[in-house]
């Protein structure tokens, strides 16, 4: 996703709904797998998803976000029918 804007310049055809996936941590601290949340850009899907679970919300902002298996800034737009994956920090070794 390349296309970027301000969040009041989102184009009318991407105001639908697309689905977020929460992996690890921020689905055990969602509660849940998935879910759908209005299109937007990358920053308001995050800020919708935390407005959903607020206990999360702290979980959400550390989590990268790829947006159709992409990573993303927090400008890009996010249209409807596409998949958010917020993906925590992973520890390993």
């Amino acid at each position: 996703m390349t296309q970027q804007t301000g969040p009041d310049q989102i184009p009318e055809a991407h105001r639908g709904l697309l689905t977020v996936r929460y992996w690890a941590g921020a689905q055990a601290a969602a509660g849940v797998a998935s879910e759908a949340v209005p299109a937007g850009t990358v920053a308001q899907v995050v800020a919708a998803a935390g407005a959903r679970h607020p206990g999360a919300a702290a979980v959400f902002a550390l989590c990268a976000v790829l947006v159709d298996g992409l990573a993303a800034d927090p400008d890009v737009v996010v249209p409807a029918g596409a998949t958010v994956e917020l993906l925590p920090p992973f520890a390993g070794g």
